[in-house]
């Protein structure tokens, strides 16, 4: 009677976990089962919020239907945002999109409120060089224009960025330390609000996007002066580089998903595997690369978009030694 008892003991006990497992198993391969929110740290309208909220039906589509929502949570930079990111639950409902080189830069130059290394970089989307745009009424018609201006008025030519420590912000520097004037430093907490003061007449210079000169210059209310790319783009011929008008700037902005250190492995994979697939989609990649809403697409996995930012921290740290941006 012990023995039989004991047997029975054991086999319920034995069923009991083969039971747990797979509820384990089946609540693990049951992800995603509830809508997934993207944070963007910038604001609404900006090019960020524009690759989020295009991506976002696609990523929906690629995760079997699970409804995806963009948050735009702005502020200090980008801080608020990638901040919110890294302090999330790492079970896959909280990602977001993470910016260079603001996503590097902020914890560089002061105590900031998240780590570059509590972010799990899954796959970068876009890399857009910057340009430097104005109203399309401006007397500046080339870089030349600025540089000459700007050396007979010094501290009067302004330019609006996307923040302290932005892509904007470090090559307004280059064209200054090259050109040997000074400008004065417009932030904003996103690109939509630096291009709406252009607009408005309150800055003279947007620092921007190749992205977003562009959208801007199809409707004829910018015009964009030269762009920080090696080369010119495909999408802009008319468009000269910083270099071939004197200044070999070159800046640009990865944006791509991002996530909490700690995913578990399946969700990891599952999240790589649908964003990966959304960044393709012949569908997408024709949306993105509409005048409408032009964005530079380069799709890049967890390795190579980790390896860019890993060579990025440390180029900064060496700007930052030298030539610290944040005075």
């Amino acid at each position: 009677m012990i023995i039989r008892s004991k047997f029975l003991a054991l086999a319920t006990g034995t069923l009991a976990l083969a039971m747990s497992t797979t509820a384990l198993s089946t609540a693990r391969a049951a992800y995603p089962e509830k809508p997934i929110t993207v944070v963007v740290a910038y604001d609404a309208g900006g090019s960020t919020d524009v690759t989020a909220r295009l991506l976002a039906p696609f990523i929906e589509k690629h995760l079997g239907g699970t409804r995806i929502e963009v948050v735009n949570k702005p502020g200090a930079g980008g801080e608020i945002g990638f901040a919110a990111i890294a302090d999330a639950a790492p079970d896959g409902y909280s990602i977001g999109f993470c910016n260079t080189p603001n996503m590097v830069s902020i914890p560089i130059e002061r105590q900031a409120r998240f780590s570059a290394d509590r972010l799990d970089a899954l796959v970068n989307v876009v890399d857009d060089p910057g340009v430097w745009s104005v109203p399309g009424d401006s007397t500046f018609k080339t870089l030349k224009d600025v540089v000459e201006h700007a050396k007979a008025n010094p501290n009067t030519v302004t330019v609006g960025t996307t923040g302290v420590g932005s892509d904007d912000q470090l090559a307004m520097l280059l064209v200054q330390r090259q050109a040997g004037v000074q400008f004065t430093h417009v932030p904003f907490s996103g690109s939509a609000a630096n291009y709406k003061a252009m607009l408005a007449k309150k800055i003279q210079i947007s620092g921007q996007n190749l992205g977003e000169g562009l959208r801007g210059q199809a409707s004829d209310q910018i015009r964009v002066l030269g762009v920080m790319s090696k080369e010119r783009w495909k999408a802009a011929p008319d468009i000269p580089t910083f270099a071939e008008q004197g200044y070999p700037v070159l800046m640009a902005s990865l944006r791509g998903v991002c996530a909490p250190k700690g995913l578990p492995a399946d969700v990891r994979a599952k999240l790589v595997d649908a964003v990966t697939k959304a960044a393709t989609d012949p569908e997408f990649v024709a949306k993105a690369e509409a005048k409408e809403t032009f964005q530079p697409l380069r799709v890049l996995g967890p390795d190579a978009f980790a390896a860019e930012l890993k060579q990025l921290d440390t180029e900064l740290k060496s700007l930052w030694q030298s030539s610290p941006w944040l005075k």
